[in-house]
């Protein structure tokens, strides 16, 4: 049986690189390596710093999710200088957090998933006309209204945070802004827009409060088919043709997942240590090995580089890691992939390997185990249980969430006290500290060693990191390389299943999409968002 081996380069439409290499028997995929093609040394640069730069610096280290490692570097600064955060402080950050998260998800279903099932490859499936039709690139119908539609949320985060994206204002101690009845009312205001113009009308078919009902796949079909207007939203229209597609048959992954949580109850880390995280988060956090939720702990979390283009190091937690020292690395078609193979890390946590995300979040949502204060969805509980994970459900988990962000955003907003105080000056000390959240791609979180008042040492984890990471030392692939296992690519001129696997975890990766001829270099095929 003859092996072909096909490299991809670049995957994906957002910033960063990545780079794919599968090897197809029969036009299955039986091995598949990623490769992070981009060198960025955020630790490097931090080192020696005041404390104070990873706020300034790492929110730059995306432009997507920067509020999300604000909010990361706010909260380990928080837990090493022992602070104290009001209630008002902790609202501002989570409606921070949650405006940039439901920014996001409009953008990414339009402008990076659903273009893909506009692909010639599912032309002849009898739904194919009506994608088409509303989902392809600028001019589908409902890609210009979602695109437009996802501007709102971020403009909430620039009232507050005076600019989006790479804003500074989650500071140690608390936020620097002290919103006017007139900001809030703006802000409900544009949130009310987001839902009329969009949310309701053109996503869901339904008001906010109905969809919110469904707690089990069989509501969801109940739902589906309950009326014209349900069947007809975009909702309706993914829950038919991804399954008509064959979306629910590829992509399944690891079927572990790892959430940090986010979304710190104000009455209840007024008082910030790492010990108290996991009882003030009302999106809880949690390890998911495929059979049991495990309490998360930070204690667990290593990373391996065997497989990266650094210095070879035992594998170590983020606070015991030096800053990496780069070694020599490869384009795609010259590397070696049973060496060093890529410039992401392989974070592990108890020894595994987890898919961070979306389908992690709900994951954690469905523990029965959970507070009465934390979110309690039993939703995707059940659907794993009844179809198992892959590109479907892990883009429906994305997608399902947004209901519950406008929810507590209006909730949020109406629970400042405009009198109260918003930041409480801390006192400055060495120590170790460590931040954490759920950026809309998945668990984020920050490690701070301060010494002599400068950092020591400063670690960045991020949700890429976690599903783009090469193979560990006992090499067990990463999430995006498992979930590559077993796809069937139709066309190897034009691998759009590859696509469809890798974005529907949503990387960091940059706008177009090549296939390349492994042994000649020659470009086989260019795919243009």
């Amino acid at each position: 049986m003859a092996t072909k081996e096909l490299n991809i380069s670049p995957v994906g439409r957002v910033e960063g690189d990545l780079d794919v290499n599968v090897y197809m028997e029969n036009g299955v995929v039986t091995r598949a390596n990623t490769q992070a093609s981009m060198f960025r040394g955020f630790e490097i640069i931090l080192r020696g710093k005041d404390p104070q730069a990873g706020l300034i610096v790492t929110p730059r280290a995306c432009g997507i999710c920067g509020g999300s490692h604000l909010y990361c570097a706010s909260s380990a600064l928080d837990t090493a200088w022992k602070t104290q955060l009001s209630p008002n402080a902790l609202l501002l950050r989570s409606i921070g957090q949650a405006s940039e998260s439901l920014q996001s998800d409009p953008r990414w279903f339009y402008a990076i998933m659903a273009t893909d099932m506009a692909n010639k490859k599912f032309a002849n499936q009898p739904l194919y006309a009506e994608v088409a039709k509303r989902w392809s690139a600028y001019v589908g119908t409902s890609f210009q209204i979602g695109l437009t539609a996802s501007g709102r949320p971020v403009e909430i985060y620039a009232i507050f945070g005076g600019q989006w994206p790479h804003s500074s204002y989650m500071v140690p101690g608390g936020v620097m802004c002290a919103p006017t009845l007139k900001d809030i009312t703006r802000s409900y205001a544009i949130l009310n827009q987001f839902k009329n113009d969009w949310l309701e009308p053109i996503w869901l078919g339904c008001s906010i409060e109905r969809y919110m009902k469904i707690k089990s796949w069989d509501d969801m079909m109940v739902w589906l088919g309950e009326n014209e207007s349900h069947k007809n939203s975009d909702l309706g229209l993914f829950l038919r043709a991804g399954r008509e597609f064959g979306l629910d048959k590829m992509g399944q992954g690891l079927g572990k997942y790892i959430a940090y949580g986010t979304y710190l109850h104000k009455d209840r880390y007024n008082h910030p240590t790492i010990e108290s995280r996991n009882q003030a988060l009302i999106q809880a956090s949690g390890f998911y090995d495929g059979k049991n939720y495990h309490v998360f702990d930070q204690n667990q979390i290593i990373e391996h580089v065997k497989h990266s283009w650094y210095q070879d190091t035992p594998p170590a937690h983020p606070f015991k890691e030096d800053a990496p020292i780069p070694t020599k690395s490869s384009v795609l078609d010259k590397t070696d992939f049973s060496g060093k193979y890529s410039w992401a890390k392989a974070p592990r946590y108890m020894g595994q390997a987890a898919e961070a995300g979306p389908l992690a979040r709900v994951m954690m949502n469905a523990n029965p185990a959970n507070l009465p204060h934390q979110i309690q969805d039993p939703l995707f509980g059940d659907i794993m249980e009844k179809m198992g994970p892959s590109v479907f459900v892990r883009n429906l988990a994305r997608m399902h969430e947004m209901t519950r962000l406008y929810t507590y955003l209006n909730e949020w907003l109406g629970q400042i006290r405009l009198d109260d105080e918003f930041y409480i000056k801390p006192v400055e000390r060495d120590g170790q500290g460590f931040g954490a959240t759920e950026a809309v791609r998945g668990a984020l979180a920050h490690w701070i060693d301060i010494k002599d008042g400068v950092i020591k040492n400063y670690q960045i984890v991020a949700p890429t990191t976690w599903n783009v990471g090469p193979k560990d030392e006992k090499g067990n692939s990463g999430a995006i390389e498992s979930a590559l296992i077993g796809l069937e690519i139709e066309d190897e001129n034009d691998p759009v299943e590859v696509g469809l696997v890798a974005r529907s975890f949503d990387s960091c990766l940059v706008c177009t999409v090549h296939a390349h001829d492994n042994k000649t270099g020659k470009e086989l095929a260019r795919f243009k968002l």
